[in-house]
């Protein structure tokens, strides 16, 4: 374990204790890397135990033979344990997995009944992040009729946020009967997710002149003087074409500051999926690729069935999923990840 090691030492050094944040990151990957560690120590101890039993198990008291032997498959299957609970731990992690995370949620086709869906979708993830100890701070929401929502930004506050939340990035479908349907036909109707790594500016640089900002009147309901002066910013990165629009904060600074906070997350994130998609040629399923424009889970309330696409996998717990259980899956795609990059 050198990388331990060497994460031991510039902990210990004062340099690092002046450095907040590279205090933390070392923080964080001490705290990865120490089951590993003690994984580690007892493979090598029970190695050294098996290897010692071995001795025993010709010798000429059939007794104490039969007790070697016994000891021997004892240990084969400690270690044969041990070897599958580190194998996915050796697995370089993305440093990107630590960090909180944007998520954007969009209603797609299906009129009223997907902005239904983009709601339920907010609430499943807003559960899950309750569950998992971490907080959900809203950057802006557009709300539709009957209680759905157009399009919803959010930031995830939470120790590896991103690494868990972003295989949630797709295209998410649902099949049901809408509250409006008279003669109980099912709709199939769609909502996207996508989960953005946070950019810090050291991350991406980003020159004033690739940048036209304006400025405009926000509408809808907001806070006194939202809606009388020119606060709202829209800020469109002329290299890559995005677009970011703000104006659910108090002032134009507030607005512009969230707004840079969203291109800088989505511009590390346009990077981050060129990477990925190189990386997936190769690979034999879109698990990781961070293609959106893909179908990845469908929704089936008939049925009370969820179907991850990307893995088959199928499960009749709907209802629980939608309240926020949706551990089960994420860890079904993470190890999924694992095995094919191990097999790679």
């Amino acid at each position: 374990m050198t990388r331990a090691a060497e994460i031991e030492r510039e902990l210990s050094d004062p340099a690092t204790a002046r450095d907040s944040r590279r205090l933390a990151e070392l923080g964080r990957e001490h705290s990865r890397l120490a089951p590993v560690k003690d994984m580690a120590s007892r493979l090598e101890r029970y190695e050294n135990e098996l290897a010692q039993v071995r001795e025993l198990v010709g010798v000429d008291d059939p007794e104490m033979a039969a007790e070697a032997r016994a000891e021997e498959q004892r240990l084969h299957a400690e270690i044969s344990r041990i070897e599958s609970a580190i194998t996915p731990l050796l697995v370089p992690r993305d440093p990107l997995d630590e960090r909180d995370c944007i998520v954007e949620i969009r209603a797609g086709t299906g009129g009223d009944e997907a902005a239904l869906f983009a709601s339920d979708l907010h609430r499943m993830y807003t559960r899950f992040i309750e569950r998992q100890g971490w907080k959900a701070e809203t950057i802006s929401m557009s709300e539709g009729t009957l209680g759905g929502i157009k399009e919803v930004i959010f930031k995830v506050h939470g120790d590896g946020a991103f690494g868990t939340m972003r295989w949630e990035s797709g295209v998410h479908r649902v099949q049901r009967v809408p509250a409006t349907e008279n003669q109980g036909r099912i709709h199939t109707s769609a909502a996207t997710v996508a989960v953005l790594p946070e950019a810090e500016e050291v991350d991406i640089k980003i020159d004033d002149k690739d940048l036209r900002i304006d400025v405009f009147r926000a509408s809808g309901p907001g806070g006194q003087g939202v809606n009388t002066t020119d606060s709202a910013v829209r800020i469109t990165h002329i290299p890559s074409g995005i677009v970011v629009s703000q104006q659910d904060q108090r002032s134009q600074i507030q607005n512009r500051a969230r707004a840079m906070e969203v291109l800088r997350a989505r511009l590390l994130d346009l990077r981050v999926a060129e990477q990925e998609a190189e990386r997936s040629r190769m690979r034999k399923t879109q698990v990781g690729t961070g293609d959106r424009s893909a179908k990845i889970r469908t929704y089936n309330f008939p049925q009370n069935r969820v179907t991850d696409h990307r893995i088959g996998l199928t499960m009749h717990e709907l209802s629980r999923i939608l309240e926020g259980e949706i551990s089960p899956v994420i860890e079904a795609l993470r190890q999924a990840d694992v095995e094919e990059r191990l097999s790679g």
